[in-house]
This record gives C-alpha cells, sequence and structure tokens, in this order.
C-alpha cells in the first residue's frame, strides 16, 4: 500500500471527504485527490497536517507491512458527524497526545 492509499484508509475511517480534508489542509480538493492517487507526490508539510488530523506518526504513511497497515487504520480513532471548522482542534488535540507519549517514551530511555 502506497502513502496515497493510506491517506485515503484514514480519511475514509474518520468518514471525512477529500473536501472536508481539503479545506483543512488548505488545499483544493483535486490536490487531495492528485495525493491519494499517487499522481502528485505529497509535501512533507502535508503529511505533518495530516500526522496531526489522524492522531499518527509520520513513518505510518510509509508504512509497508499491509497487514501492519490494515490494523494501524482498523484502530484509528473514529468519529461521527465532525464538521470541518472542528478539524483544527481535533489535529490540535492529537498532536498535543502524539507529543505527550514522544515525551514518555524518552522518559523510558533516560
Amino acid at each position: 500500500m502506497k502513502s496515497g492509499q493510506i491517506i485515503k484508509a484514514y480519511r475514509e475511517k474518520m468518514q471525512l471527504s477529500q473536501e472536508a480534508v481539503a479545506e483543512f489542509l488548505n488545499i483544493k480538493r483535486e490536490v487531495l485527490s492528485y495525493y491519494e492517487t499517487e499522481s502528485r507526490e505529497t509535501p512533507l508539510e502535508v503529511f505533518e497536517k495530516l500526522s496531526d488530523l489522524f492522531g499518527i506518526g509520520l513513518d505510518e504513511f510509509f508504512e509497508e507491512d499491509e497487514n501492519q497497515i490494515k490494523a494501524n487504520v482498523a484502530f484509528a480513532f473514529r468519529a461521527n458527524e465532525i464538521l470541518p471548522e472542528d478539524l483544527n482542534a481535533i489535529a490540535d488535540f492529537r498532536k498535543v497526545v502524539k507529543n505527550y507519549f514522544k515525551l514518555v517514551d524518552l522518559e523510558k530511555k533516560i
């Protein structure tokens, strides 16, 4: 599975339209479609914003093990009736949670 397919899988798991995610990313819907179909290379800043929105690490977009990808997507947070204006708040919250877990991992290594 390629990174574009992974983007699409997480977007669909969250029940978000391409239009809603594109608006969150400040891009046109068509551009998001190009990223999902691998017609265009996805910029790092888009991956960073999507990782915050989906609450995942950047590395998950480049996972090669199909079973691991399916497991990651299956256990991803799902919410119904998310409004476009909610996406920024969700991304901010998930970014805090990701950073917290990074700190916990660092603390274990010390």
